[in-house]
C-alpha cells in the first residue's frame, strides 16, 4: 500500500512540475514571440501548431500503449521536454520555432495536452481503488493547476529582471531533467502485451463509448482552443492595456481558482453524479466567459473571468473517472489517448482563428466564439451522456 501511495504521489508530482512549466511557457511564449517582432496572429499560429503536434504524438502513444514500456514512454517524453526547451532557447527563425512547436512538448495552456497523459491516467486508474479514483484525478488536476498558477506568476520574472525571455526556456529544460530522474526511480509495470503480440487499441465493447465521448469532447476543446492561456494573456494586453506582470497576476488567480475547482469535484460528484457535475458546473462557467468581453470595465471582466475559473475545471476529474470506468483496465491507456488526442487536435485549429480575430479587433470575439461552442457541448453531453449511462444501467 505504501508503494502504491508513493507511486501515485510521484505521478502527481510529475504532473505538477509539468503544470508549472505549462503555466510558465503559456505566458513566456507569446511575450517572447511579440518581443521578436511577430504579430498576435503569429502567436495564434504557433499555439495551434503546438496543440496539433501534441495531439498526434499523444494518439501514437495511446494506440501503441499496449506494446510500449511504460517507463520508456515517460522517460522519452521527459527527454523530448529537454530537447524542446533547448531548441526554443537556441532558435529565432519562425520556421524553426514552428518546427519545434510541432515536434516538441510546449503547451500554450495549463491543461495537459501531451504524450504523458494517456500513460499517467492509465497508471493512476490502475493504482487507485475505484471508489477513490475521482479524488485521485482531482488531486492530479489540482496540483497541476496550482503549480501552473505559480508558473504564470513566475513568467513575469525574466522581464522584470531585465533578462532575455529566451533564458526562461532553460527552466523548461531543467524540469525535463528532473522528470528523467523521477521516472527512472518510479516503480512502473511493464506493458500488458509483449511487443510482438498483436492487440487492438480498443476492445470491441470499449469502442462505442470512447468514440462517442471523443466526438463530444472535440466540440468542447475546439471552443477551448479560442481561449488558451497564451491568447488570454494577449487579450488582456490588448483590451485593457495590462503589462506582463499584471496579466501574469490575473492568470495566476484564474489558474489557482481552476485548481480549487478540481478539489471540489469529488464532493459534488458524490452527491449529483459524474455527468451532472460535468454539465451543471461547466455551463455556468461558459456563460461567465461569454459575458466577459461585454463587461464595461476591467473590474467586471475580471469578476466574470474569476467566476468562470472557479467552476471551469470541476468537470476534469469526473470526465477522466467516467472514461476510465467505461473501459476495462487493458484499454485505459488507449481510451485516455483516444479521448485526449481528438480534443487536442480540435483545439489545435482554433488558436490560429482566434489570433486572427484578436488581430482584427481587441474586443474579444474569440472569447464569445469559444464560450458559445463550449455551452453547446454542455447541452449535447447532458442528452447523450444520460442515454449512454441509461443503457449501461449507471447513475448519471
Amino acid at each position: 500500500m505504501r508503494i502504491v501511495r508513493g507511486s501515485i504521489g510521484a505521478i502527481i508530482f510529475a504532473r505538477a512540475l509539468r503544470g508549472f512549466c505549462d503555466g510558465f511557457v503559456s505566458v513566456l511564449m507569446p511575450v517572447h514571440l511579440l518581443a521578436l517582432g511577430h504579430s498576435v496572429a503569429t502567436v495564434g499560429v504557433v499555439a495551434a501548431v503546438t496543440l496539433i503536434g501534441s495531439s498526434i504524438l499523444t494518439l501514437a502513444v495511446g494506440l501503441w500503449a499496449k506494446r510500449l514500456r511504460v517507463r520508456a514512454v515517460l522517460m522519452g517524453g521527459a527527454a523530448l521536454m529537454i530537447a524542446t526547451g533547448l531548441a526554443f532557447f537556441a532558435v529565432d527563425a519562425l520556421w524553426a520555432m514552428l518546427l519545434v512547436a510541432f515536434l516538441g512538448t510546449l503547451n500554450p495552456a495549463v491543461g495537459d495536452a501531451s504524450l504523458f497523459l494517456p500513460t499517467e491516467h492509465a497508471q493512476l486508474a490502475n493504482l487507485a481503488p475505484a471508489e477513490q479514483r475521482t479524488s485521485v484525478f482531482a488531486w492530479y488536476g489540482f496540483m497541476a493547476a496550482a503549480a501552473g498558477a505559480l508558473g504564470t506568476l513566475a513568467a513575469a520574472l525574466p522581464g522584470q529582471a531585465g533578462i532575455d525571455t529566451r533564458y526562461g526556456f532553460l527552466i523548461y529544460t531543467l524540469a525535463g531533467l528532473v522528470l528523467v530522474v523521477l521516472y527512472a526511480r518510479l516503480p512502473l509495470p511493464a506493458t500488458a502485451h509483449a511487443a510482438d503480440t498483436p492487440a487492438p487499441p480498443l476492445s470491441s465493447g470499449a469502442r462505442k463509448p470512447v468514440f462517442v465521448l471523443s466526438a463530444l469532447f472535440c466540440v468542447d476543446s475546439f471552443g477551448g482552443g479560442f481561449v488558451v492561456q497564451s491568447l488570454m494573456a494577449v487579450w488582456l494586453f490588448d483590451r485593457f492595456g495590462l503589462d506582463v506582470a499584471s496579466a501574469a497576476r490575473v492568470l495566476f488567480v484564474m489558474t489557482l481558482l481552476g485548481g480549487v475547482s478540481h478539489l471540489m469535484a469529488p464532493w459534488v460528484a458524490r452527491r449529483i453524479g459524474l455527468l451532472n457535475t460535468m454539465v451543471f458546473t461547466h455551463l455556468p462557467s461558459n456563460l461567465c466567459l461569454l459575458a466577459a468581453p461585454f463587461a464595461p470595465s476591467l473590474e467586471i471582466a475580471l469578476a466574470l473571468l474569476f467566476a468562470r475559473s472557479a467552476l471551469s475545471s470541476m468537470d476534469v476529474a469526473p470526465r477522466a473517472a467516467l472514461v476510465m470506468s467505461l473501459v476495462p483496465p487493458e484499454d485505459r491507456a488507449a481510451a485516455a489517448s483516444l479521448t485526449t488526442m481528438p480534443r487536442s487536435l480540435a483545439a489545435g485549429f482554433a488558436p490560429a482563428i482566434a489570433g486572427a480575430m484578436m488581430a482584427a479587433s481587441p474586443f474579444g470575439w474569440s472569447l464569445v466564439a469559444g464560450a458559445s461552442l463550449k455551452a453547446v457541448y454542455d447541452l449535447m453531453l447532458l442528452v447523450v451522456g444520460r442515454v449512454m449511462l441509461a443503457k449501461r444501467g449507471s447513475a448519471p
